[in-house]
């Protein structure tokens, strides 16, 4: 049976215990205003939105499973450090990474830092993060999605979400 598209939509909702990632992180509030250095357990969860086919399906939804269990290994067991931040610059001295604060150099081993193209290290910035891989990603090209949103959470309860629709720009 052909899969053309039947001009309905249908959404999959994906919150699976293996998407999840542990990471040592700081939030910055200001340029004088830190937290310590300390880890979470994120969780991630992901709804897509897609043209539904005539046969019944959307698309092969372990694909977007694999996609993100992917992301979460890579960020897995890092200390995430922002890139685009304002207050915090990053610099490399006698094979560390550091990281420099308010007039504090905080030394990393290069092999426990990742370093991200976000602003902070926060759970809106995470969710963001998965969600522009999604819409760039090749392996979800030509799927139909019409609509992504991406949660991540730090604990039950607590949730950073971005979402994004066919049309708009990011």
């Amino acid at each position: 049976m052909s899969n053309h598209p039947s001009g309905r939509t249908s959404r999959i909702e994906i919150a699976k215990q293996a998407m999840n990632f542990s990471i040592a992180h700081f939030t910055i509030f200001s340029k004088t205003d830190r937290e310590d250095l300390h880890g979470h357990n994120y969780q991630v969860e992901c709804h897509v939105t897609a043209t539904l086919g005539d046969d019944g399906l959307m698309f092969d939804y372990a694909i977007l499973k694999a996609i993100l269990k992917d992301m979460c290994d890579e960020l897995d067991e890092q200390t995430i450090l922002p890139e685009n931040s304002p207050h915090l610059s990053l610099t490399e001295d006698n094979g560390y990474i550091v990281a420099i604060f308010n007039g504090e150099r905080i030394p990393f081993l290069p092999r426990d830092v990742m370093t991200l193209p976000i602003a902070n290290a926060t759970v809106e910035e995470f969710s963001y993060y998965f969600l522009q891989k999604l819409i760039h990603h090749d392996d979800l090209q030509e799927k139909g999605v019409t609509a992504y949103t991406v949660k991540i959470s730090s604990s039950p309860g607590q949730y950073g979400v971005a979402e994004w629709q066919l049309g708009q720009d990011l």
